[in-house]
């Protein structure tokens, strides 16, 4: 959702991006951040902040013609027509892999270490040319973090979370999430919590709950 966006906007907006035959659509709601001259807008009422019945509204009827039109979600943003079509180099991330990124304030993880480069592209080079790491942090995750992270991302998949990557009170919750509409009957008994359209606008009340 973009200020000023109408319900016949976003349904246009869907329409164009089918027109295009994509065999995979990412869609994200926006997100007002700190420091930007939108959140500066917001903050003095130039513009409103975005409404969550709207923002769900809008994903509902983008899953719906999406799903529709042959591209099902597989990632709570994410939606592809075939296997072979999904983002690997983002299930990278969300299947909590390795990767090494390169470039001005590229994030990298190996072996649940976590580093990222200085920002400035101008510093960036210049440590490079002198043979200088341009690491400017790292970070070692622990094991509350590593599976905190494990659940955040694992959730938002398709495929789901398996319910031994939770403790006995997050399996309790996962059934309550259940009876609430959130995760699938049918998958929890299968050993998996996989979230429902309902459960997926309120995936990160769902983690909390899994995580206590």
């Amino acid at each position: 959702m973009t200020p000023g966006e109408t319900d016949a906007d976003w349904e246009a907006s869907l329409a164009a991006a089918l027109a295009a035959e994509p065999d995979h659509v990412s869609a994200y709601a926006l997100i007002v951040e700190d420091g930007t001259r939108l959140a500066a807008q917001v903050r003095r009422g130039v513009l409103p902040v975005p409404d969550d019945d709207v923002l769900a509204a809008r994903y509902e009827l983008a899953d719906a013609v999406l799903t529709a039109a042959g591209l099902p979600w597989y990632e709570v943003s994410n939606w592809a027509a075939s296997p072979t079509a999904r983002c690997r180099h983002n299930l990278g991330y969300w299947s909590g892999g390795n990767w090494w990124g390169i470039g001005p304030g590229a994030h990298s993880h190996v072996g649940g270490v976590r580093w990222w480069n200085v920002r400035h592209p101008r510093e960036y080079a210049a440590r490079i040319g002198a043979g200088v790491s341009p690491g400017a942090g790292r970070e070692l995750l622990t094991t509350e973090q590593a599976h905190l992270e494990r659940v955040l991302l694992g959730i938002r998949l398709r495929a789901g979370l398996s319910l031994s990557d939770l403790d006995d009170r997050g399996r309790a919750a996962a059934a309550t999430a259940a009876q609430d509409g959130l995760l699938e009957p049918d998958a929890l008994h299968g050993g998996r919590a996989v979230l429902t359209l309902r459960g997926r606008l309120l995936a990160d009340a769902v983690v909390r709950a899994l995580t206590a």
